[in-house]
């Protein structure tokens, strides 16, 4: 069966693809239905939902919910997507050199791994944008640096299990390069894994932003859930709509990407493939 026939088979993964996919319409018509600024003072503070003209409601400074959520998913995916390619990309390099050549270059490269997951990745995030200016492309390597250690293992193992295969000996036979081998015969064969790892990072790298925008380390010049919620934490009695929608934004996203993720990984699972 297709790829498309086995992830279909998961109901969850066809619900979660179908949010993500009115997500990413709501990001790219966000300027078409909000074209205002959404820092812009609209009207009157703290309206409710459907009240003066707001749909979502107004923030403690007259600022548009609704056009702050449409505009801060186009901030949440574009960091989960790019912050998510950068770590993987490291995570391929380091998983790759020390699964392929193994010895001292193996030892070294997960020595440096292991360092970095014994930090606690989100104080660390928190460190190195503190340490930037905060930005679009701080956050972005803030992420980033704290992801790949699990791509990297992942790759590590991946490229151990298949360097002695025969159709690697017969590359090394034919005198081909050992960057030809890895990008072109062992690493299309572990590419897989790697999918359904990267799915799930785009989730992790969204809650990381917000939270650092909860905590005022995002960019202060781009609208983002995270930053809608700490600037409503104050107004829970007395506005929850500031908080609520931004934060259900949230959890849907994480949810539909996770649901996709288990259903790219069914898809991609050769087991399930030989039963079908």
């Amino acid at each position: 069966m297709t790829f498309w026939k086995l992830f279909a088979r998961n109901r969850g993964a066809v619900v979660g693809l179908g949010i993500l996919v009115l997500i990413a319409v709501m990001a790219a018509t966000a300027s078409l239905f909000f074209p205002a600024d959404p820092f812009s003072l609209a009207g009157k503070p703290m309206s409710p939902p459907g009240e003066n003209g707001f749909l979502l409601g107004s923030d403690s400074l007259g600022r548009d919910v609704a056009a702050g959520i449409a505009h801060g998913a186009k901030t949440s995916l574009l960091i989960g997507l790019l912050a998510t390619l950068v770590a993987v990309g490291i995570g391929i390099v380091m998983g790759a050199l020390a699964g392929y050549y193994g010895g001292p270059i193996d030892n070294l490269l997960m020595r440096v791994t292991e360092m970095f997951q014994t930090i606690p990745s989100f104080i660390f995030a928190i460190l190195l944008v503190a340490i930037m200016k905060p930005s679009i492309e701080s956050i972005v390597i803030a992420i980033a640096v704290v992801s790949w250690p699990a791509v990297a293992r992942l790759v590590r193992g991946e490229f151990l299990s298949l360097r002695n295969r025969e159709f690697v000996q017969a590359c090394h036979t034919l005198g081909m390069s050992d960057v030809r081998i890895m990008l072109g015969e062992i690493l299309p064969n572990c590419l897989s894994p790697v999918i359904v790892i990267g799915s799930l990072m785009v989730a992790t790298a969204i809650l990381i932003e917000s939270g650092l925008a909860f905590l005022g380390l995002g960019d202060p010049n781009i609208m983002s859930w995270g930053f809608q919620i700490g600037a409503g934490r104050t107004l829970l009695r007395s506005a929850w709509w500031v908080c609520t929608f931004p934060g259900i934004a949230i959890l849907l996203t994480v949810l539909a990407i996770n649901l996709v993720g288990e259903g790219i990984n069914d898809a991609l699972n050769p087991r399930l493939r030989e039963r079908t």
